[in-house]
């Protein structure tokens, strides 16, 4: 188990790599710069051809990419231009909003989702299976951002439940905390419960109609132990990888619901810095979310041997 944990950290590196290169290549090539953003569109070609000198943007492509590449691998990710701090410091101060954000939503599409993909899979056919497969489909088809706007209008504007947008620190009450991030969550977790629930229910009926669940039930085991102890453990594999999948995205796809419910996460630190042409906390955000999503999947591919001892990690047959 151990080799293969080193053997999949070491493959991240390849991986980061490519990101970063990539993400550095479209920075560069994006029109206007720093110096455009911090001396205005009135600035003379002079004054922005000082100033790139001045902050090192004049060199070469690779001369920039390898010096700031360096940097990264001795903890120095740059600093930004117009938040007066590092780069990393700025990601950390935004990302604790995100990661909020991301668990609660997460935990929301699983309470949801989780058993109703089991009861449409075990009620197959039925009227419970056709009703979830149907919310499911509207789930994924509907846009994020028009859901957000419809629980807006509807919890907000309309019943005065939860606040219209903001955030609260969870130093500020933990009330307040959870009251704020309610709407956000809920707009991002039902998405994902879709996704979960129709996966979750494939997953499942691949299990309850294998022969060794049929003979379980002719043991006489009850039909509860047969669904969620010899059919969820058996599915759990797809599932957790759904689940991964999900959280994922989760930590590096709220931008458009951070906005919407002015929520100060990477979302909104990654939208700033693009209209500023804060180029090195473009490409540390970037960077960041990328190795946040590979190690998600690692903890995924860690937890199959857990949950199936059937599947040997770093094991060669």
């Amino acid at each position: 188990m151990l080799s293969y944990i080193l053997k999949r950290i070491l493959s991240l590196i390849p991986t980061l790599f490519v990101v970063s290169l990539v993400v550095f290549l479209v920075v560069f090539m994006i029109p206007g710069g720093p110096a455009t953003a911090i001396l205005g569109m009135e600035a003379t070609a002079e004054e922005l051809a000082a100033l790139n000198a001045e902050l090192g943007f004049d060199r070469p492509f690779f001369t920039q990419y390898f010096d700031w590449l360096g940097g990264v691998f001795q903890g120095d990710w740059g600093q930004s231009y117009f938040l007066d701090m590092s780069v990393l410091e700025a990601i950390g101060e935004y990302f604790g909003p995100t990661l909020s954000l991301a668990i609660y939503a997460e935990l929301v599409s699983l309470i949801l989702a989780i058993p109703m993909g089991i009861l449409a899979a075990y009620k197959r056919g039925s009227l419970v299976d056709t009703a979830a497969v149907s919310v499911s489909l509207v789930g994924i088809a509907l846009p994020g951002f028009l859901l957000s706007m419809f629980l807006m209008l509807l919890f907000s504007v309309k019943l005065k439940w939860l606040p219209v947008a903001g955030y609260r620190e969870i130093s500020e009450g933990f009330g307040q905390f959870i009251k704020y991030l309610t709407l956000p969550a809920l707009s991002l977790g039902l998405v994902q419960a879709a996704y979960i629930t129709r996966m979750t229910r494939s997953s499942m009926l691949d299990v309850l109609y294998m022969n060794y669940i049929r003979t379980v039930r002719a043991k006489g085991q009850k039909e509860a132990i047969v669904v969620l102890v010899y059919g969820l453990k058996n599915a759990a594999p797809t599932i957790l990888t759904v689940i991964g999948q999900s959280f994922g995205s989760l930590v590096t796809g709220t931008i458009v619901t951070e906005s919407i419910f002015n929520i100060p996460g990477l979302g909104m630190l990654t939208i700033s810095a693009i209209n500023r042409r804060d180029v090195f906390v473009i490409q540390g955000v970037v960077l960041f979310v990328t190795l946040i999503y590979v190690l998600v999947n690692l903890i995924v591919d860690v937890l199959y041997g857990l949950v199936d001892p059937r599947i040997q990690l770093g094991r060669n047959d």
